[in-house]
């Protein structure tokens, strides 16, 4: 059978190994498997949330409100935006969607760092654009500056802080970026670990609205999968100028989100405290990372996420340590797909950071 000649470049995006594979594979019983592979929130969803779910899970015969009003309004309050500036979807990989095929054909042109979320790449060779990378993995804007002089771009992808390093741009230094793009480039900042990076550090805050005021060609995108521990419910919003937003919503289907989902959102946003204890404790826990990286001798990428990349260098094959913590029921991202002799950890829980440490010595000696 004969498909769109454009999908034969495209890669399929592999997500973290799920424990139940794990287990299956390996034999190991799941109560002693970690996941720390895809950037969740270990520390589980706020109590509000899992009250409210049971409270309406006899109602999943209904079909979810559409217009999401109360969620519109929530964020619209949070960000202090108008609700005709969002839109909601399915993660915010799904707005990703919408902004790659809203403006981009064979034709196109797509700019991104060298090494980022993989879906931009996927989303744009869907649509047969031609993608345009810097030479650096971490964001480097010079060589984005140089890279949009000399080929232009339709779409310009910003992920801060950046999935899968953890590296973050200040805020300054993208505004003087975003000074010198022709307002028909699209650009997509996509804050999905903001959270994190703004309580890090204040140089590195995206204002939604400051954005979209200063540069009406700008998209913000956030999630409630990371910092809010949703990740199981798949919500994302996208933040720009009405015109933009009119645009995309041509794309979405209707209920693109569920009424779990919906209901999920809206009281997560409603326990920002919660929120905010699970980010302490994420930093926290990444200063023993940090410490160990430096007492076995290997970098480390200065990380404002929920998550650190262990560069090992000529030290130690990624590939084989990533292989090796598998097979002790300790699920970390192997970085090697990227071109990147790292592994990337999600910053577990105190009791879980032990166990990795225990585990990697014991992988490390083995591997010497």
């Amino acid at each position: 059978m004969n498909f769109n000649k454009v999908l034969d470049n495209v890669t399929i995006y592999e997500a973290g190994k799920p424990i139940e594979l794990v287990v299956r594979e390996y034999g190991i019983d799941p109560k002693n498997i970690i996941k720390l592979a895809s950037n969740e929130n270990p520390y589980g969803t706020s109590p509000k949330v899992t009250s409210k779910i049971k409270e309406i899970a006899g109602n999943m015969f209904v079909y979810p409100d559409d217009s999401m009003y109360e969620l519109k309004e929530a964020l619209a309050n949070k960000f202090e935006v108008d609700e005709s500036n969002i839109i909601v979807g399915s993660g915010s990989d799904q707005i990703l969607e919408f902004c790659v095929h809203a403006k981009c054909d064979s034709n196109s042109k797509i700019l991104m760092s060298k090494t980022t979320f993989a879906m931009y790449e996927i989303y744009g060779k869907q649509t047969g654009s031609k993608i345009i990378k810097t030479k650096d993995d971490e964001h480097n804007l010079e060589q984005f500056s140089n890279l949009y002089k000399e080929h232009g771009a339709d779409i310009i992808f910003l992920c801060l802080p950046n999935n899968p390093l953890g590296e973050c741009l200040d805020k300054d230094d993208v505004y003087a970026f975003l000074e010198t793009i022709d307002k028909d480039t699209l650009v997509v900042v996509d804050g999905a670990y903001q959270e994190y990076a703004s309580f890090k550090d204040e140089k590195k805050k995206i204002n939604a609205k400051e954005l979209i005021s200063t540069f009406p060609n700008c998209i913000y995108l956030g999630t409630f999968s990371k910092a809010y521990a949703l990740g199981g419910m798949r919500v994302g919003y996208g933040i720009a100028n009405e015109d933009i937003i009119k645009t995309l919503y041509k794309l979405r289907a209707p209920f693109n989100i569920t009424t779990l989902t919906l209901a999920a959102a809206i009281e997560a946003l409603k326990d920002e405290e919660f929120v905010t204890s699970c980010i302490a404790k994420n930093f926290e826990e990444m200063k023993r990372y940090e410490d160990y990286a430096q007492k076995k001798g290997f970098d480390y990428i200065d990380s404002y996420t929920n998550f650190i990349t262990l560069k090992f260098g000529d030290l130690f094959s990624s590939k084989e340590v990533a292989q090796n913590l598998l097979e002790q029921g300790v699920i970390v991202r192997d970085l090697t797909g990227y071109g990147v002799n790292a592994i990337r950890i999600t910053i577990g829980s105190n009791e879980q950071n032990t166990k990795v440490f225990k585990v990697l010595d014991e992988v490390l000696e083995k591997l010497k």
